[in-house]
């Protein structure tokens, strides 16, 4: 979590948008491993929805000040520098947000306590509060407004990044969990060899095998130019349920050594269940793609007709 943090998460839009300052200052150190860095988008009360989030920073001569608070933010006590999303202009919500890169060891910056989480316990979460925080403007990534469309890029190479990084875990857990079933003997022969154990394992291959296809594709895509917010979306929301299936399913050929803390298999089941939370909740993914299809109800008033 803490590394895809790093890679495909807080850095993109410095390497693709960031002046010199912002490359030279917060991008090179991450990419040397000399600095730790967080993504601050999320808020207490706008996870998903990244429009409405509240953080504000105004202009004051050369620098930003910032206000408000950020939540469920990984790394957050290890990181040196987060890659913040905050309301700069006075625009529509999509128009008035900017990417900022601010110092962690800033005046006002206060870390609440680590969240407590079921999974994912090796990398810190935790909450975040800005009270008046100054930074330079020049540590703006990209243009001033354009925060909102450089984050929607952003968690595209996030959210395949996420499922690529499933591909092998999900094959560990089949093959722990075949080589489980294979010694652990009931009613004078191994699970193994009840038909339904075997008949599942397989089932769960083919679709590890097809979420794999899925997620190449868009990846060859992705590195082509191409637009992928729907196959990412589609990869996104298949491989957070499929991890959900996997990992339950398996725990449960693992009878009750599957319930304790002292197998790989549990620890899946716990870690991966964020995927379909994090980065885009399922729900959100399935807009995408609804509106990528043409399908997705449109909101508003109709517009009245008058006959002549």
């Amino acid at each position: 979590m803490a590394v895809g943090v790093q890679t495909d998460m807080a850095t993109p839009a410095l390497a693709r948008f960031g002046s010199h300052h912002v490359k030279e200052q917060f991008l090179a150190p991450s990419i040397a491993g000399d600095f730790v860095s967080c993504l601050g988008v999320s808020e207490p009360g706008s996870g998903s929805d990244v429009a409405s989030i509240q953080t504000s920073a105004k202009r004051d001569g050369d620098d930003l000040i910032i206000n408000g608070q950020k939540m469920w933010i990984t790394s957050a006590f290890q990181a040196d520098w987060i890659c913040l999303l905050a309301n700069t202009l006075h625009t529509s919500p999509h128009t008035n947000k900017t990417l900022i890169c601010v110092p962690m060891d800033t005046p006002g910056i206060h870390l609440a306590k680590r969240i407590n989480k079921i999974g994912m316990l090796s990398s810190d979460t935790a909450q975040i509060f800005f009270e008046d925080v100054r930074v330079p403007a020049k540590n703006i990534v990209g243009e001033e407004g354009k925060g909102f469309t450089y984050q929607m890029i952003q968690f595209q190479e996030e959210r395949l990044a996420a499922v690529a990084l499933l591909l092998s875990p999900l094959n560990k857990c089949i093959q722990i969990t075949i080589d489980y079933t294979k010694e652990r003997q009931a009613f004078g022969k191994s699970i193994l060899d009840n038909q339904y154990v075997h008949y599942r394992l397989a089932e769960l291959e083919t679709e590890v095998e097809c979420l794999r296809a899925l997620t190449y594709r868009a990846t060859e895509l992705y590195v082509s130019g191409e637009d992928v917010t729907k196959l990412v979306s589609m990869c996104k929301l298949k491989g957070g349920r499929l991890v959900r299936e996997v990992t339950d399913s398996c725990l449960q050929f693992w009878g009750g050594m599957g319930f304790t803390k002292e197998v790989l298999v549990s620890r899946y089941y716990r870690d991966m269940r964020l995927i379909s939370i994090g980065g885009g909740a399922d729900e959100v993914m399935l807009s995408i793609i609804c509106k990528y299809m043409g399908i997705l109800p449109k909101h508003g008033k109709k517009k009245e007709t008058t006959s002549k």
